[in-house]
């Protein structure tokens, strides 16, 4: 994710921004310098083991978790301010939990910024959803069903997608 489409989770200066997906820590890495409580969750073993390395090496202040992302539960409900996630929800069987995982999480009006690889460029069938492969509508869909509004969609290049959402109500 781009330092212009991380702009899009607003001043995240003393505020609490979760990472759903941490591999690499870049992003968690430069909010934590911004001032942001990062919390940053990534997949059990390497993933886990790069985003702690990166961290260690940075000095930065970021508060990582190993686990499956929707496992939110050590998060109270309505703490957090923002929250992201670059590429891991490919990775994702079923992102109506995650999103109501972190619909929980959020304070009421704060964002998701979820960017995923394009569906129309990723070399498959558009409407083809094995593999965890997912259309604009249904990504859409299952923001909806999660109690998100949309307010942003942005294709940077021919290979993201990039939406933003808005947790509506508890």
């Amino acid at each position: 994710m781009t330092a212009d489409e991380l702009k899009l989770l607003g001043n995240v200066a003393g505020k609490r921004v979760l990472e759903l997906g941490c591999s690499d820590a870049e992003a968690a890495i430069a909010l934590a310098g911004q001032g942001a409580h990062v919390i940053a969750i990534a997949q059990p073993g390497g993933a886990h083991d790069r985003a702690r390395d990166a961290i260690e090496r940075a000095e930065a202040k970021v508060e990582l978790h190993a686990g499956d992302l929707a496992s939110l539960a050590f998060i109270r409900a309505d703490t957090v301010d923002a929250a992201f996630s670059d590429g891991a929800l490919r990775h994702v069987d079923d992102v109506d939990r995650v999103f109501r995982q972190v619909h929980r999480v959020l304070k009421t009006d704060a964002p998701l910024l979820v960017s995923v690889p394009h569906p129309f460029f990723e070399g498959s069938d558009y409407f083809d959803r094995s593999g965890n492969h997912r259309t604009i509508g249904d990504l859409f869909s299952a923001l909806a069903r999660a109690s998100f509004g949309v307010d942003h969609l942005l294709e940077p290049d021919d290979r993201t997608l990039v939406l933003r959402g808005r947790k509506l109500g508890n």
